[in-house]
C-alpha cells in the first residue's frame, strides 16, 4: 500500500458515493450510462473471485465488497427507473446504445493471450484488467451523444479518471520501491487514462477554470 494508491481508491470510492447519492437525493439519472454501469460490475466480480477464499487485510475486505454491491445497487436503480418514472430514463434509453459485447469480447481475447497462467482465476482477473480499462467507453459514447453533461456526470467521469490516473505514479512507486510490475496492469492503465484524456482537457477549460457546464465542442 502507497499514498498513491490510496489516493486513487479514495478517488475511486468518493466516484461511486457521488453517484449514488446523487441518484436518492434528486431521482434523477440523466446522462448515466447503464451499460458502463453493468460492465463495471462484471469488472469487479471476475477480479474480486478470492474475496472470501483468500484473506489479505480488512481495508482489501472492505473495499470488494463496497465496490460489488455499490455497483450492483446502482444497476438495480437505472433499472428500475421505468416503473418509477425517474428523470432522464428515456434519454438513458435513447443515448446508451454503444455494443459493449465488442468490448467484452475484445478483453476476453487480449485475456487469454497476455495471461500468464491459464487458470481460471487468473485469466479472469487479465480479463477484468481489460475490460476496465474500456469500461467508461459507453458513458463517454453517450455524452457525445448529448453533447453536454450535468454537473453529477461530470463530477463522477472526472473522479473515475483521477483514481486510474494516480495509479500510473502507483506503478512507478511499486517498480522502484517494490521491484514489482505488471506489464499488463501497466498497457491496460495507460489505455484507460488516454480515453479519459480529452474528457480531462474540456472538464477542467469549462468546469474548473471557467465555473461552465460540461460541454463538448461541435
Amino acid at each position: 500500500m502507497n499514498p498513491f494508491r490510496l489516493l486513487g481508491d479514495a478517488s475511486h470510492l468518493a466516484s461511486i458515493l457521488v453517484l449514488i447519492s446523487t441518484i436518492q437525493r434528486t431521482q434523477a439519472i440523466d446522462g448515466i450510462s447503464l451499460k458502463t454501469q453493468v460492465l463495471y460490475f462484471v469488472v469487479f466480480v471476475t477480479r474480486y473471485l478470492d474475496l472470501f477464499t483468500k484473506w489479505r487485510s480488512l481495508y482489501n475486505t472492505l473495499m470488494k465488497v463496497f465496490f460489488i454491491s455499490s455497483s450492483l445497487y446502482v444497476i438495480v436503480q437505472l433499472k428500475q427507473a421505468r416503473h418509477k418514472q425517474v428523470v432522464g430514463y428515456q434519454n438513458m434509453v435513447m443515448r446508451d446504445t454503444f455494443k459493449i459485447r465488442y468490448l467484452v469480447a475484445a478483453s476476453a481475447a487480449l485475456a487469454l493471450i497476455t495471461t500468464r497462467q491459464y487458470k481460471v482465476q487468473q485469466v479472469l482477473w487479465v480479463f477484468s484488467v481489460w475490460l476496465e480499462s474500456v469500461a467508461i467507453m459507453p458513458q463517454l459514447f453517450m455524452l457525445s451523444k448529448a453533447g453536454k453533461a450535468d454537473a453529477l456526470t461530470s463530477h463522477y467521469i472526472f473522479a473515475l479518471g483521477f483514481y486510474r490516473a494516480m495509479y500510473i505514479p502507483n506503478w512507478i512507486w511499486r517498480y522502484y520501491v517494490e521491484n514489482r510490475f505488471d506489464k499488463v496492469a501497466v498497457v491496460a492503465g495507460v489505455v484507460q487514462t488516454l480515453i479519459y484524456s480529452d474528457f480531462f482537457y474540456i472538464y477542467y477549460r469549462k468546469v474548473i477554470r471557467e465555473g461552465a457546464n460540461f460541454e463538448l465542442p461541435v
